[in-house]
C-alpha cells in the first residue's frame, strides 16, 4: 500500500522507519515545520522531518492540515494515513482522502487516557499498567474503534520519558502488524467500550511539586512531568528544577515504604541524612536524588543541599 506518515516528536519515528523498511511504501512524511529550540532558539526540524530526509521520503511541513494539504495528500493516490502524535486534528475531508482513512497510534488503553498527555497522565496517575493503541481516525478525539491493543508494564521508577520511548518501540510493531491486516483485508476494527478519560495536555504550572502529599504520589508526580514540562519548586524565590527523585524504604533504603521516624519532618522541610537529601511529605520522605538549582547544571541533591549552609527552617514552598 501507499502510505503517509503523520507525525512530529521522537515517538513517532519508530513507527516511520519500520513501515519505510516494510513492504509498503512511504510516499510521505507529514510533521509540523521546524521550530525554535534551545537557548539560542535556532530553527530546527523536528525529528519525523530529519528521518524521513534521511530515508529520501518527501516531506510536507504544515501546522494543520486545510485543503492544501488535503489535495497534495489527493495528489499522491494514498492508501492509507497513519497518525503518531502528529499535533493536529484531522476535518473530514482530509480523513476520507485515503482509501482506507487513517489509523493513529496512541499510547493508552483506550477509552482511557483520550488527549495529547496519555503517558504523562498515567505516570502521575501512578498507573502500574497501560498500553499501545492503534485505532481508526475519526472526527471525535480518540474516539475511533481500534484495531489492536498492545499490554505494557510502567516500570515503578521509570519518567514518562522513559516509557514514551519504550512504548514508542513497542507500537511501531502493533502499527506494522494493523497496516499488513488492512493491506490483506484481515484486519477488524471494533468498537471502544467502558467510559473514557481525558489526558490534557500538560502546562508549566503542572509542573510544580507539591509535598503537602504522601510520598507516592510526590515520587509520580515528578516521573510524570519529567521531561516535559518538567518538575519544580521553590526555596524561597529560587526555583529548583528537581530531576530525579526515590522513594525511602523503612529501613532507610531507597524504594518502598517510609520508615515512622521520618514522620516528623514537615511536608517540604529539607534535610541531610547522611550522603543524601530528603524532602518531607505527609507520610514520610523523599530522596531528592538530582536537582538542577536556577542557572546551573544538574547535581546531586546532598551536593545543592551542602551548598545552602544549614537547613534549619529551608523548606520547599
Amino acid at each position: 500500500m501507499r502510505l503517509v506518515v503523520a507525525g512530529s516528536p521522537a515517538a513517532a519515528v519508530p513507527t516511520l522507519r519500520r513501515l519505510a523498511a516494510s513492504d509498503h511504501e512511504v510516499v510521505a512524511a507529514l510533521t509540523r515545520p521546524a521550530s525554535p529550540q534551545g537557548r539560542k532558539r535556532v530553527m530546527t526540524p523536528t525529528p519525523v522531518s530529519s528521518v524521513a530526509a534521511e530515508l529520501g521520503i518527501p516531506v510536507i511541513e504544515a501546522t494543520r492540515v486545510d485543503d492544501e494539504v488535503t489535495a497534495r495528500i489527493a495528489e499522491l493516490d494514498v492508501d492509507l494515513g497513519v497518525i503518531v502524535a502528529y499535533g493536529a486534528l484531522l476535518r473530514r475531508a482530509a480523513l476520507d482522502t485515503p482509501r482506507h482513512g487513517w489509523v493513529n497510534l496512541h499510547f493508552s488503553d483506550l477509552p482511557e487516557y483520550r488527549g495529547a498527555a496519555p503517558v504523562q497522565r498515567a505516570v502521575l496517575a501512578g498507573d502500574r499498567v497501560t498500553a499501545a493503541t492503534v485505532f481508526q481516525l475519526v472526527e471525535a478525539l480518540d474516539a475511533g474503534p481500534v484495531f489492536a491493543t498492545s499490554p505494557f508494564t510502567i516500570d515503578p521508577e521509570a519518567t514518562s520519558g522513559d516509557v514514551l520511548a519504550t512504548m514508542a518501540d513497542l507500537g511501531a510493531d502493533v502499527v506494522a502488524d494493523v497496516v499488513d491486516g488492512i493491506a490483506d483485508g484481515s484486519a477488524v476494527a471494533v468498537a471502544q467500550t467502558g467510559t473514557p478519560t481525558l489526558a490534557p495536555k500538560l502546562t508549566i504550572d503542572d509542573g510544580r511539586v507539591r509535598f503537602d502529599r504522601p510520598s507516592a504520589a510526590v515520587h509520580a508526580h515528578v516521573r510524570g512531568v519529567t521531561p516535559e514540562p518538567g518538575a519544580y519548586a521553590y526555596v524561597g524565590e529560587q526555583r529548583v528544577k528537581i530531576q530525579r527523585v526515590a522513594l525511602v524504604a523503612p529501613e532507610g533504603g531507597r524504594t518502598g515504604g517510609t520508615s515512622s521516624s521520618d514522620a516528623s519532618l514537615a511536608p517540604g522541610a529539607l534535610r541531610l541524612d547522611g550522603a543524601r537529601l530528603v524532602v518531607g511529605a505527609t507520610d514520610g520522605v523523599v530522596e531528592l536524588v538530582e536537582v538542577q538549582p536556577a542557572g546551573k547544571t544538574p547535581m546531586a541533591g546532598a551536593a545543592w543541599a551542602r551548598g545552602l549552609g544549614d537547613l534549619e527552617g529551608v523548606s520547599f514552598a
